[in-house]
């Protein structure tokens, strides 16, 4: 331990110094996560209807998709958007790349959830529903889905923490979000590990801000139970 150069680690100046131009990344990070989580809630629900649904073609589908979407890289995906499609001679904005990637692969873990989150709710809840007449939108938003909603609150909030967190990837198609601006400085001044300490430290901060608003999300969704 005492031949580590501590200087070369952290540097607390170039830190504080770096924050205001790291931060101005923060609109493209919050911006990208929170249209992807809302386009992926979307898509997901779509996708979980799919899932639950008696009819085996929509079912086969939403199972094909999600499994090949959980299994692909969300970088290989984004790069396939960004750097493959112009040799269709299709070119996305980066910004717009990015929102459809991480839209189209939250998407297959937020169907998952809502699905389980669906199956755990009494099947007695459908009987009832069905026996005073309501149809099958009706018990499903007026009944189900309020009870299912409160069981997939935490695991859809860790979804959009991911996606958060996964915006940094976004730096390797050219978006000047905070990884990026963090990357500039570092190879400016010559001091990486500073830069991602700080860029760590920002992205924990925010991300400890989304959990106090699960836990408000939590409360709030408890009085169904």
């Amino acid at each position: 331990m005492s031949n580590i150069q501590w200087e070369y680690i952290f540097n607390p100046e170039l830190a504080l110094e770096s924050i205001p131009y790291v931060l101005s990344g923060l609109p493209y990070t919050l911006g990208i996560a929170l249209i992807s989580a809302i386009f992926g809630l979307m898509i997901g629900l779509v996708l979980a209807s799919m899932r639950i649904s008696n009819i085996k073609v929509l079912n086969i589908i939403a199972r094909a998709y999600i499994s090949f979407m959980r299994g692909t890289p969300t970088l290989v995906l984004l790069f396939i958007l960004y750097f493959g499609l112009p040799f269709m001679n299709v070119q996305l904005p980066a910004v717009t790349a990015s929102i459809i990637g991480f839209s189209v692969n939250s998407a297959a873990y937020i169907a998952e959830i809502i699905r389980s989150s669906i199956s755990s709710v009494d099947p007695g809840q459908w009987e009832a529903g069905y026996a005073v007449g309501l149809n099958w939108g009706t018990i499903m938003s007026k009944i189900v889905l309020p009870q299912a909603w409160r069981i997939a609150v935490p695991p859809l909030s860790n979804t959009l923490l991911d996606i958060i967190k996964g915006t940094s990837l976004t730096a390797m198609i050219t978006v000047p979000e905070m990884f990026q601006n963090a990357k500039i400085v570092g190879g400016r001044e010559y001091d990486y590990m500073t830069m991602y300490i700080l860029v760590a430290l920002i992205y924990w901060a925010l991300c400890s801000l989304f959990g106090i608003f699960q836990k408000y999300l939590e409360e709030k969704t408890s009085v169904y139970v």
